[in-house]
């Protein structure tokens, strides 16, 4: 071989390496990695709260819930809690999709809270400590 062959074939200096090593690492995640986000709304006022109740309220009519609390769950692989310690107090539960976690727990009296989730393996959890406390929890996954 040639002199002008052999310093073609040099060693790749260390840094090049460590990118190619690193790039071939990066192709192999998966396009579509798993993740989810949530968002909590509560009332500001006493007419917000009012007209939250009045929607919670309504769905658990539609959806045919006995004492006006109850889950609701389409898809497969869910699993939901709700847990009422006190009286008055109106939970939903609802599963869109598959693979969702979630409990509603409601700990005192007049308290109203729904959690809705869609999309797939997202997690839930919530928990209402006192009186009158009004809100809606919603979680996407994918």
């Amino acid at each position: 071989m040639t002199r002008t062959a052999l310093s073609a074939l040099r060693p790749a200096p260390r840094s090049a390496l460590v990118a190619a090593a690193l790039a071939t690492a990066a192709l192999t995640v998966p396009a579509e990695a798993g993740g989810s986000i949530g968002i909590t709304v509560a009332p500001t006022d006493a007419s917000e709260a009012q007209a939250m109740r009045a929607g919670l309220a309504i769905y658990s009519i539609v959806n045919g819930f006995n004492g006006g609390s109850g889950i609701r769950q389409a898809g497969f692989g869910n699993a939901a809690g709700l847990a009422q310690n006190g009286g008055g107090n109106l939970g939903v539960v609802h599963q869109q999709g598959s693979g969702h976690t979630g409990t509603l727990t409601q700990n005192g009296n007049g308290n109203a809270h729904g959690l809705f989730q869609f999309g797939k393996n997202s997690t839930g959890h919530v928990a209402q400590n006192g009186n009158g406390d009004t809100g809606a929890t919603f979680v996407f996954g994918w």
